[in-house]
């Protein structure tokens, strides 16, 4: 299986591959819905502290426990294909890639327009006034370290058709035959 795993900052657009996957009825799972769906589950209220929690807790003492999730529900889907989205680690990578084919995928974003998106989107999860420390708890995670050994990036300071035509061209090209 190949698995495009889509890496980047809080609110730099990763979820254009939610909708570039979906679009084509390819399989899509994102360790962040993963998280969202378990604070639900415990009748916990989806806020960034809440969330935070319990995606600590989920990832575990190696910090690979939410990715472990997420790959084994896509490796069920018997998919040629896939989009895996919130790794943020390279263990992680590491993890997916001893599995299948992966290739990382960087999405970039200036902080001002990451934090503009973060202040219109409106999730219960986002937060203002925590963006900065949400950056540095990303980045102590090890976010950065995927984000500069991706294979492939995309810079998403336009629309979005520009960050899916980017998108498209990678996976055409990662695609094609040898």
């Amino acid at each position: 299986m190949k698995i495009f795993i889509i890496v980047g900052m809080p609110a730099a657009g990763k979820n254009i591959a939610r909708i570039y996957a979906g679009s084509r009825d390819m399989v899509y799972y994102s360790t962040g819905d993963i998280v969202r769906a378990e604070v639900k589950a415990r009748g916990l209220e989806v806020d960034a502290s809440t969330t935070s929690e319990v995606s600590d807790e989920l990832r575990g003492e190696d910090g690979l426990g939410v990715t472990r999730l997420a790959l084994e529900e896509i490796l069920k889907t018997g998919a040629d294909v896939g989009f895996l989205e919130g790794m943020r680690s390279w263990q992680e990578i590491e993890l997916i890639r001893e599995k299948t084919d992966g290739v990382v995928v960087a999405v970039l974003t200036p902080r001002g327009l990451r934090l503009e998106r973060v202040c219109s989107r409106g999730r219960d999860d986002d937060s203002p006034l925590g963006f900065d420390e949400r950056d540095q708890r990303e980045i102590a995670y090890g976010t950065a370290i995927p984000i500069a050994l991706a294979d492939a990036y995309i810079l998403n300071t336009g629309t979005m058709d520009d960050a899916m035509e980017q998108l498209d061209a990678i996976v055409r090209r990662e695609m094609a035959p040898a």
